[in-house]
């Protein structure tokens, strides 16, 4: 059982996200509210359950003009030189509504971007970018529309161009150190083996021979 759960937790590490302590680069403008995550990317776009293979239907029905031929859209942001490089994304209010699909923030990563910032997120989307190494910063609708690209976010300041937001502090955990919710309790891994050895001291009962607790069935 123990090598089993080393296992998966080795998988996970091998998927985790790059830290993000300080970033600075282009950020491209999406002034919008309530930018979904269809939006994001079209449900015909999903063509796996996987986090790769999705970066080119970011924006499909913005970015082409023809989805399926791949037509770019020059009036769209990305498909413009100035922001070709982008990995900041400055947007409006409720970004990432609509369906929970984690393939929203998939895409968004796998095209390069590290970090939205909004006035407000979706909950789920914003937890989403959090667990994929994405930046979710707020910030007031008037500060993201002063802001001049290159923008420098920086989570051990917690600043954006000077300007400060809030994360949780275990989201910004998560993304100063690269983690998901399984890797950031394996950090506590010696303190729950102590637990885990009281108990079976204090609870035999609880525990079968091989040492699995009993609860975890």
């Amino acid at each position: 059982m123990r090598a089993a759960f080393l296992l998966v937790a080795t998988r996970a590490r091998c998927l985790m996200p790059e830290p993000l302590r300080k970033l600075t680069a282009i950020a491209a403008p999406l002034p919008e509210d309530n930018v979904d995550t269809d939006i994001i990317i079209p449900s015909r776009e999903m063509r796996s359950t996987g986090k790769t293979g999705l970066a080119g239907g970011l924006f499909a029905n913005r970015r082409y003009l023809d989805a399926a031929a791949r037509t770019p859209n020059p009036a769209f942001m990305l498909n413009q030189p100035a922001y070709a490089d982008a990995q900041i994304l400055l947007t409006g209010a409720n970004f990432g509504c609509g369906s929970s699909r984690e393939h929203a923030v998939w895409a968004l990563a796998e095209y390069g971007f590290r970090a939205v910032i909004a006035p407000s997120f979706n909950p789920v989307f914003f937890g989403n970018c959090v667990r994929n190494g994405l930046a979710p910063v707020i910030l007031s609708l008037e500060t993201i529309a002063g802001l001049q690209s290159p923008v420098t976010i920086d989570l051990e300041a917690m600043t954006a161009n000077g300007h400060p937001f809030r994360l949780p502090e275990e989201a910004r955990q998560m993304l100063l150190h690269g983690l998901d919710p399984i890797a950031l309790t394996l950090r506590d891994a010696a303190a729950i083996a102590r637990w885990q050895a009281a108990d079976r001291v204090a609870r035999p009962w609880a525990w079968l021979p091989d040492g699995v607790s009993r609860q975890m069935f």
